[in-house]
Protein backbone atom coordinates (compact mmCIF):
# COMPACT_ATOMS: atom_id res chain seq x y z
CA UNK A 1 0.00 0.00 0.00
CA UNK A 2 2.78 2.42 -0.82
CA UNK A 3 0.60 4.24 -3.33
CA UNK A 4 -1.22 7.15 -1.67
CA UNK A 5 -4.25 6.89 -3.97
CA UNK A 6 -4.60 3.20 -3.14
CA UNK A 7 -4.16 3.94 0.57
CA UNK A 8 -6.85 6.64 0.51
CA UNK A 9 -9.24 4.42 -1.47
CA UNK A 10 -8.74 1.57 1.00
CA UNK A 11 -9.41 3.98 3.89
CA UNK A 12 -12.61 5.05 2.14
CA UNK A 13 -13.66 1.37 2.20
CA UNK A 14 -13.06 1.28 5.98
CA UNK A 15 -9.98 -0.97 5.71
CA UNK A 16 -8.40 -0.99 9.20
CA UNK A 17 -4.90 -1.80 7.89
CA UNK A 18 -5.08 1.17 5.55
CA UNK A 19 -6.24 3.40 8.41
CA UNK A 20 -3.33 2.20 10.55
CA UNK A 21 -0.91 2.89 7.69
CA UNK A 22 -2.39 6.37 7.21
CA UNK A 23 -1.91 6.99 10.93
CA UNK A 24 1.71 5.78 10.79
CA UNK A 25 2.43 7.93 7.73
CA UNK A 26 0.89 11.19 8.97
CA UNK A 27 0.53 11.13 12.76
CA UNK A 28 3.93 12.77 13.37
CA UNK A 29 3.04 15.69 11.08
CA UNK A 30 -0.41 16.16 12.58
CA UNK A 31 0.87 15.72 16.14
CA UNK A 32 3.15 18.71 15.57
CA UNK A 33 0.11 20.77 14.61
CA UNK A 34 -1.87 19.50 17.60
CA UNK A 35 1.03 20.25 19.95
CA UNK A 36 1.24 23.78 18.60
CA UNK A 37 -2.43 24.45 19.31
CA UNK A 38 -2.74 22.55 22.60
CA UNK A 39 -1.89 23.45 26.19
CA UNK A 40 0.18 20.31 26.77
CA UNK A 41 1.21 16.95 25.31
CA UNK A 42 -1.77 15.04 26.72
CA UNK A 43 -4.23 17.50 25.20
CA UNK A 44 -2.31 17.33 21.90
CA UNK A 45 -2.64 13.53 21.92
CA UNK A 46 -6.40 13.85 22.48
CA UNK A 47 -6.63 16.38 19.65
CA UNK A 48 -4.63 14.07 17.36
CA UNK A 49 -7.02 11.20 18.12
CA UNK A 50 -10.06 13.42 17.46
CA UNK A 51 -8.49 14.66 14.23
CA UNK A 52 -7.91 11.14 12.91
CA UNK A 53 -11.45 10.16 13.80
CA UNK A 54 -12.66 13.14 11.74
CA UNK A 55 -10.27 12.31 8.88
CA UNK A 56 -11.50 8.70 8.79
CA UNK A 57 -15.14 9.78 8.85
CA UNK A 58 -14.67 12.41 6.11
CA UNK A 59 -12.08 10.73 3.90
CA UNK A 60 -14.77 9.90 1.34
CA UNK A 61 -15.05 13.67 0.78
CA UNK A 62 -11.44 13.87 -0.47
CA UNK A 63 -11.66 13.96 -4.25
CA UNK A 64 -7.91 13.70 -5.06
CA UNK A 65 -7.85 17.37 -6.05
CA UNK A 66 -5.08 19.26 -4.33
CA UNK A 67 -2.74 18.04 -1.64
CA UNK A 68 -3.95 15.25 0.64
CA UNK A 69 -1.50 16.39 3.30
CA UNK A 70 -2.92 19.92 3.10
CA UNK A 71 -6.44 18.51 3.37
CA UNK A 72 -5.69 16.50 6.53
CA UNK A 73 -3.76 19.42 8.06
CA UNK A 74 -6.80 21.68 7.56
CA UNK A 75 -9.08 19.05 9.12
CA UNK A 76 -6.71 18.85 12.09
CA UNK A 77 -6.62 22.61 12.63
CA UNK A 78 -10.40 22.84 12.26
CA UNK A 79 -10.97 19.91 14.65
CA UNK A 80 -8.83 21.56 17.32
CA UNK A 81 -10.41 25.00 16.80
CA UNK A 82 -13.91 23.52 16.94
CA UNK A 83 -13.06 21.89 20.27
CA UNK A 84 -11.93 25.23 21.72
CA UNK A 85 -14.95 27.06 20.34
CA UNK A 86 -17.15 24.62 22.25
CA UNK A 87 -14.97 24.81 25.35
CA UNK A 88 -14.99 28.55 25.81
CA UNK A 89 -16.12 31.73 24.20
CA UNK A 90 -13.22 33.25 22.33
CA UNK A 91 -14.70 36.75 22.19
CA UNK A 92 -13.77 37.95 25.67
CA UNK A 93 -11.34 40.56 24.36
CA UNK A 94 -13.07 42.88 21.95
CA UNK A 95 -11.09 46.09 22.22
CA UNK A 96 -8.88 46.86 19.27
CA UNK A 97 -5.18 47.46 19.72
CA UNK A 98 -4.09 49.36 16.65
CA UNK A 99 -0.38 49.49 17.38
CA UNK A 100 0.85 45.95 17.03
CA UNK A 101 4.27 45.05 18.30
CA UNK A 102 6.98 44.64 15.68
CA UNK A 103 7.10 41.23 14.00
CA UNK A 104 10.33 40.23 15.78
CA UNK A 105 9.44 40.43 19.45
CA UNK A 106 12.40 38.30 20.42
CA UNK A 107 10.62 34.98 19.91
CA UNK A 108 12.52 34.39 16.69
CA UNK A 109 15.75 34.13 18.71
CA UNK A 110 14.43 31.41 21.04
CA UNK A 111 14.93 27.70 20.64
CA UNK A 112 11.77 25.95 19.44
CA UNK A 113 11.10 24.01 22.65
CA UNK A 114 11.18 27.18 24.77
CA UNK A 115 8.96 29.10 22.34
CA UNK A 116 6.51 26.20 22.19
CA UNK A 117 6.30 26.01 25.98
CA UNK A 118 5.62 29.76 26.18
CA UNK A 119 2.98 29.59 23.45
CA UNK A 120 1.29 26.61 25.15
CA UNK A 121 0.98 28.68 28.35
CA UNK A 122 -0.99 31.42 26.58
CA UNK A 123 -4.76 31.59 27.19
CA UNK A 124 -6.66 29.75 24.44
CA UNK A 125 -7.80 32.80 22.49
CA UNK A 126 -4.29 34.25 22.40
CA UNK A 127 -2.57 30.93 21.64
CA UNK A 128 -4.92 30.10 18.77
CA UNK A 129 -4.67 33.57 17.24
CA UNK A 130 -0.87 33.67 17.60
CA UNK A 131 -0.46 30.25 15.96
CA UNK A 132 -2.88 30.95 13.13
CA UNK A 133 -1.35 34.34 12.31
CA UNK A 134 2.36 34.00 13.05
CA UNK A 135 3.02 30.31 12.47
CA UNK A 136 0.39 29.39 9.86
CA UNK A 137 0.09 32.69 7.97
CA UNK A 138 -3.67 33.23 8.13
CA UNK A 139 -5.02 36.78 7.81
CA UNK A 140 -6.99 38.45 10.60
CA UNK A 141 -10.09 38.15 8.43
CA UNK A 142 -9.58 34.38 8.04
CA UNK A 143 -8.83 33.98 11.76
CA UNK A 144 -11.94 35.90 12.73
CA UNK A 145 -14.03 33.61 10.52
CA UNK A 146 -12.42 30.48 12.00
CA UNK A 147 -12.84 31.61 15.60
CA UNK A 148 -16.17 33.41 15.20
CA UNK A 149 -14.79 36.81 16.22
CA UNK A 150 -14.11 40.11 14.48
CA UNK A 151 -10.85 41.01 12.70
CA UNK A 152 -10.32 43.67 15.37
CA UNK A 153 -10.56 41.04 18.10
CA UNK A 154 -8.05 38.91 16.19
CA UNK A 155 -5.62 41.85 16.02
CA UNK A 156 -6.12 42.58 19.70
CA UNK A 157 -5.63 38.95 20.70
CA UNK A 158 -2.45 38.76 18.61
CA UNK A 159 -1.05 41.93 20.16
CA UNK A 160 -1.80 40.65 23.67
CA UNK A 161 -0.25 37.27 22.89
CA UNK A 162 2.88 39.02 21.68
CA UNK A 163 3.00 41.19 24.80
CA UNK A 164 2.73 38.13 27.06
CA UNK A 165 5.40 36.28 25.06
CA UNK A 166 7.67 39.32 25.14
CA UNK A 167 7.31 39.51 28.94
CA UNK A 168 8.12 35.79 29.25
CA UNK A 169 11.15 36.14 26.98
CA UNK A 170 12.44 39.17 28.86
CA UNK A 171 11.88 37.40 32.18
CA UNK A 172 13.74 34.36 30.84
CA UNK A 173 16.68 36.55 29.81
CA UNK A 174 16.68 38.11 33.27
CA UNK A 175 16.45 34.69 34.94
CA UNK A 176 13.01 35.35 36.44
CA UNK A 177 10.47 32.52 36.63
CA UNK A 178 6.97 33.68 35.62
CA UNK A 179 3.74 31.89 36.42
CA UNK A 180 1.10 31.28 33.71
Amino acid sequence: MSNLVELINNCKKGNRQAQEQLYRDYSWILFGICLKYSRNKTEAEDNLHDSFMTIYSKIDQFKHQGSFEGWIKRITVNTVLQKYRKEETLTLVTDNIEDEMPEDSGYLNLDLATLLSYVQELPNKYRLTFNLYVLDGYSHKEISEMLGTSPGTSKSNLARARMILKEKIEANKAGIIMEG
